[in-house]
């Protein structure tokens, strides 16, 4: 017997985001994944060494490699239209918990044990918490990557969720921001001057 989860873990990479803003570069699920996982695993740590928690930090990155799992199979719906009213939003919701039970059914058993837990992730769980934190915060930093780029198309959004990201009184979020954020709208040459 086959198992197709690998395969469609792999389209990632075809599912873009921000359609319907004009981008200075296109970003895919697949490298969105991968920056949340990263903000994901600091956020953890910034939690545990600094606050005083006591985040399971692979948990979190793992909760963040496969929380856009769902869109391989549904697409990445824009942010105005998935939350525009609580009917759309909770549907929406619903799909995607079918496609991530969908994509569990394609591993052998054995695997699936394992990887479940990650895909269909505890949303009341402190992990699950910093994960979604760590995805405003990687949208955040591709504002900041577009408007570095004299795309203002992005100065509504970056507004937007800095603002979002600063209700969350979260204080690792607010360490990340203080000490890391500034840095992304260097360019190279500004960075290496530290």
């Amino acid at each position: 017997m086959k198992y197709d989860f690998y395969a469609y873990m792999d389209r990632m990479k075809y599912i873009k985001r921000w359609q319907l803003m004009r981008c200075s570069q296109e970003e895919n699920i697949m490298e969105h994944s991968y920056n949340v996982a990263l903000y994901a695993h600091a956020l953890a740590i910034i939690k545990n060494k600094k606050f005083g928690g006591n985040v399971d930090v692979s948990k979190a990155v793992l909760y963040a490699l496969y929380h856009e799992s769902s869109e391989v199979m549904t697409g990445d719906l824009p942010t105005p239209i998935k939350y525009y009213n609580h009917s759309i939003s909770g549907a929406y919701k619903d799909l995607e918990k079918k496609a991530c039970e969908r994509l569990c059914e394609m591993l052998p058993e054995e695997l699936g044990e394992e990887l479940s837990p990650f895909v269909l992730a505890d949303e009341d769980s402190e992990e699950y918490k910093i994960m979604k934190a760590a995805d405003r915060l990687a949208a955040y930093v591709k504002c900041l990557s577009e408007l570095r780029s004299s795309n203002g198309e992005f100065v509504k959004a970056k507004k937007s969720i800095e603002e979002d990201l600063r209700r969350r009184n979260m204080p690792e979020v607010n360490y990340f921001l203080e000490k890391f954020a500034d840095s992304f709208s260097l360019t190279l040459d500004e960075l290496e001057s530290f």
